[in-house]
């Protein structure tokens, strides 16, 4: 179906509640180029819309890398028309994914640079192994990131640490990143699938409509937009949903929720 990721459920048959999404470009560090970028924003739309999974997992092919940057062959020649097309287009991509009301986990399994590290960070959660690398390395080619890097970075990191990193294109160890809560566990790289998964089937039990608005107040933050009033608003009329009403009902009957 896709001519450079990979997306498998997570059980054979379908009937799992994982898909893994696989950049599939390994003999190039799978570097993002624009066909991959999009593919990945049209499988994560897909699954939005069948809402079959209760979570989604991107990750690299092989042990090395996750995704070593942007495919440079690709726009080395580019002019400005061209460059703010592809720059536009990708990330509208990576707010998508940004904004999916399925949780999007990045299994973070080696290098995360330039457009992987800000792939990485489009993700809601960042589980890395052990051997993972992340960094912006872009004003070594004479240009900022083009993908949100210096948004997000400065959101997740703090401006200060992002900075640091952006203007000297330093990258960070799997170590670094975690006390810097750019990711939220290390492991063992063949514990790092396991480990997302786990994560994903712990939310089986959560109503999928809170998970999806707590996703939208959260991202409310950094919009123009009056984020405490978002979350008032969003917090009454889940008062009118099925999954509030069989939330209150199975706490009170001391059972587990059945969410639908």
């Amino acid at each position: 179906m896709y001519n450079n990721i990979l997306s498998e459920n997570s059980n054979p048959d379908g009937s799992g509640v994982v898909q893994i999404i696989t950049i599939n470009r390994e003999d190039k560090l799978n570097a993002l180029n624009i066909e991959l970028i999009q593919e990945i924003g049209i499988e994560v739309a897909r699954l939005n819309k069948e809402k079959s999974v209760r979570g989604i997992i991107i990750t690299g092919k092989g042990t090395k890398a996750f995704a070593a940057g942007a495919d440079i062959s690709e726009f080395a020649n580019f002019g400005e028309t061209e460059a703010k097309e592809m720059s536009s287009k990708g990330g509208a991509v990576f707010t998508s994914i940004e904004e999916s009301e399925i949780p999007v986990i990045a299994a973070v399994n080696g290098y995360a640079l330039g457009g992987g590290c800000e792939l990485t960070m489009s993700c809601h959660v960042r589980i890395a192994s052990e051997n993972a690398l992340f960094g912006q390395p872009e004003v070594n080619l004479g240009v900022p990131p083009g993908y949100g890097g210096t948004q997000r970075l400065a959101q997740i990191i703090g401006k200060g640490r992002a900075m640091d990193m952006l203007i000297t294109a330093k990258s960070i160890n799997a170590e670094t990143a975690l006390d810097f809560g750019l990711v939220t566990q290390l492991v063992a790289i063949e514990d790092l699938l396991p480990t997302c998964i786990k994560y994903v089937e712990k939310l089986i039990g959560k109503s999928p409509m809170a998970i999806a608005e707590v996703i939208k107040c959260t991202n409310a933050l950094y919009k123009n937009v009056d984020g405490l009033q978002y979350e008032i608003d969003s917090f009454a009329k889940s008062f009118e949903t099925t999954d509030f009403k069989e939330g209150t009902t199975a706490f009170l009957e001391k059972r587990k929720p059945n969410y639908s």
